[in-house]
């Protein structure tokens, strides 16, 4: 349940659902997904999660009338999660969304109290939050999708399987790299943290952060986009991940962590 109380008054008012994805045990980890709940906790409105299988992932959204969210080389629909339906402005025609981006753009047009981009910080914080899944996640790709298909049901692991057969000699199933693989992939993940730590350290030396955000004192939408890679690792690597990421560049990650641990509410 949420921190943020809500009035008895509201309770049979019209609620925003988010749709995400269900694994096998009690706390939400897709960060794509996070970043969406971020915003919402932070803009404090009211909603419920629908948890929905990979297997259903496609009859589920196009019962609701969802968009696909892009389209195969053949012309084919896909459906992927988050989807956020809105009926809070028309019950009868309610806002169904796709795409993290796109929902993050209606929630900060329709509900602008509480803004995740400040004045003049929209094309800069797009570039970062494309930087952030497109470039920095990727280093922890090899690591995170063994580990987060292991977190999932067993309907949806035999369902989201890896396309070539495994070094495990189990056929489609996604598995760790070896010690000393794994290693390196965790210095390549190091890498990109460094990276970014020296840029936000930019906005310290022109007098125009805190060193713990990336736009000035208060937390934006690229900082949940940041926190939702760390919720992923500390959800699913807490001890191999975690423990390393939370110590680097002294303590920083850290630091932004608890920033947004006030927007970590899950419904």
């Amino acid at each position: 349940m949420s921190r943020h109380a809500h009035s008895s008054s509201r309770s049979s008012a019209p609620i925003i659902t988010l749709y995400d994805l269900k694994s096998a045990g009690p706390q939400p980890w897709a960060p794509n997904i996070w970043r969406v709940r971020f915003i919402l906790n932070y803009k404090r409105l009211r909603y419920r999660t629908v948890w929905v299988e990979f297997p259903d992932v496609e009859a589920t959204l196009r019962s609701i009338g969802a968009p696909p969210s892009a389209a195969r080389s053949d012309g084919r629909p896909v459906y992927t999660l988050p989807i956020l339906v809105d009926p809070t402005h028309n019950p009868q025609m309610p806002h169904v969304l796709a795409n993290t981006n796109n929902i993050a753009e209606y929630l900060e047009s329709a509900y602008p109290a509480r803004p995740v981009f400040p004045e003049g910080t929209r094309a800069l914080q797009t570039l970062f939050v494309h930087y952030i899944q497109e470039v920095f996640v990727k280093p922890l790709l090899p690591i995170m999708v063994p580990l987060s298909h292991q977190h999932l049901p067993a309907r949806s692991q035999s369902h989201f399987r890896a396309p070539t057969p495994a070094p495990s000699g189990v056929p489609g199933m996604p598995t760790l790299p070896p010690g000393p693989q794994r290693e390196q992939a965790w210095r390549a993940v190091q890498e990109q943290f460094e990276f970014l730590a020296l840029v936000l350290d930019k906005n310290i030396g022109d007098g125009a952060g805190d060193g713990t955000v990336a736009c000035g004192s208060e937390v934006s939408y690229a900082d949940f986009a940041l926190c939702s890679v760390l919720i992923w690792i500390q959800r699913m690597a807490a001890h191999d991940g975690w423990t390393r990421v939370r110590e680097w560049n002294d303590g920083r990650w850290l630091r932004l962590w608890e920033r947004c641990q006030a927007y970590m509410d899950e419904y």
